[in-house]
């Protein structure tokens, strides 16, 4: 049985709050992303009800990474307002491995997707930059999503010269 099945079911069991995010929700929604990590928001108080994920690194608050059973979890945490907005409004249940797991909507991807490219080019990090512009592509395509909506919310959360930067990649992407 899968990791996850067992770190779920830990999570249901203790009343954890959490998302998942990143590559593994992103799985559900369109093909082909290989990922090899677990992505979760979720709260430090919940967090800590789950000893089983060796927290690894917390130097930033709204970041973690830990482990659990050898496999690695990137946590992001709802201390950051958009985590913790993605939380409470862009969630729907899904079944996977035959239970239903808290995974971020279409929309709630593509708002961390989007929230996260400034940062990305900033660092350099160029891979990781064309993997979140593929995986927004495909969203885009597969969905139709209300782009304009979810950059108008991303305005709350990101400065003003990253939004312009963000809106024309979108624009990019729908040509």
């Amino acid at each position: 049985m899968p990791y996850w099945f067992h770190c779920n079911f830990s999570l249901d069991e203790r009343q954890v709050r959490y998302v998942l995010v990143g590559g593994v929700a992103l799985l559900n929604y369109v093909e082909g992303r290989n990922t090899q990590d677990i992505d979760l928001i979720v709260t430090l108080a919940d967090l800590e009800k789950v000893p089983e994920i060796t927290v690894e690194s917390l130097d930033n608050p709204y970041f973690a990474r830990g482990t659990f059973q050898g496999l690695q979890i990137d946590i992001l945490l709802t201390k950051n307002p958009l985590f913790g907005q993605v939380q409470q409004k862009y969630v729907a249940k899904q079944a996977f491995v035959e239970r239903e797991v808290s995974i971020a909507t279409v929309e709630g991807l593509l708002l961390l997707k989007l929230y996260a490219l400034p940062s990305l080019y900033r660092q350099g990090d160029f891979v990781r930059v064309s993997i979140y512009e593929n995986d927004i592509a495909a969203l885009m395509y597969a969905y139709q999503p209300d782009m304009e909506a979810i950059l108008e919310e991303l305005e709350g959360y990101v400065g003003a010269g990253d939004m312009g930067s963000l809106r024309e990649i979108v624009a990019e992407i729908e040509e």
